[in-house]
């Protein structure tokens, strides 16, 4: 029996990329969307949040000059080129997907109305909630927090390059420390990075559980949904 009957899965841009350096991955999006489609197979409904850093990020251009606001603008763009990247290839793998953008743009995606993205949730959809949350300064993981609490998920699972949470980066830290399991307050404290501070404190304020994982192992998705120890679990 699946741990969780719904899950909001947060997705960087930078995983698309596989290893490339820049853009989409077509193998990379088909196994996302396969590992998706299992979990849907087991009856958890499925939303995505995926972030634009493999095509723009808003942040690293305001730090060259750019506007902050335009650049985030821009960056939520670049979310909604990977969700439809995202949606084509879930629809490959024969599971039927809705997009739903924060900014309005009918010709290729529906607008956020939260009870239509719960409505599509219930009827076995995956929704993939693009273009962040509409507004400047936030974050993808404080979109996925705050869209997390909107459809009432069980959790987030937050798919990394590395299985879990570690006292430090474990490619330049050989002798980093992985916690399985680690406090919103830890997190916090320590400063390590799982995810901004708005979203961590978002899901602290809401007992909203962050699961932690490596997305390049296939079945880890499953895995995380079916309770087993993969990565590693924020919680009170």
């Amino acid at each position: 029996m699946p741990g969780y009957r719904r899950i909001l899965l947060k997705l960087s841009g930078e995983a698309l990329m596989g290893d490339q350096g820049f853009g989409i991955d077509p193998a990379v999006t088909g196994q996302v969307a396969a590992d998706i489609a299992e979990v849907q197979r087991l009856g958890v409904e499925t939303a995505v949040v995926i972030g634009g850093g493999n095509i723009f990020r808003g942040v690293a251009a305001s730090a060259r000059g750019m506007d902050r606001a335009t650049g985030d603008y821009m960056g939520m763009l670049a979310t909604v080129i990977n969700a439809l990247a995202l949606q084509d290839a879930l629809e490959h793998a024969n599971v039927t997907t809705r997009v739903l953008t924060a900014i309005e743009m009918r010709a290729v995606a529906e607008p956020f109305i939260r009870r239509r993205a719960i409505r599509h949730l219930e009827k076995g959809r995956v929704v993939i909630f693009a273009a962040g949350t509409g507004n400047p300064y936030f974050t993808t993981d404080t979109a996925a927090a705050l869209r997390a609490m909107e459809i009432k998920a069980d959790a987030i699972l937050k798919a990394t390059k590395v299985d879990g949470i570690y006292t430090a980066d474990p490619v330049t830290h050989p002798d980093a420390r992985r916690f399985d399991r680690i406090t919103y307050l830890q997190v916090l404290e320590l400063g390590l990075g799982v995810m901004d501070s708005t979203a961590i404190s978002l899901c602290m304020d809401n007992r909203l559980p962050i699961v932690v994982f490596n997305l390049k192992t296939p079945g880890n998705i499953r895995r995380a949904v079916m309770g087993e120890p993969v990565g590693s679990v924020v919680t009170v």
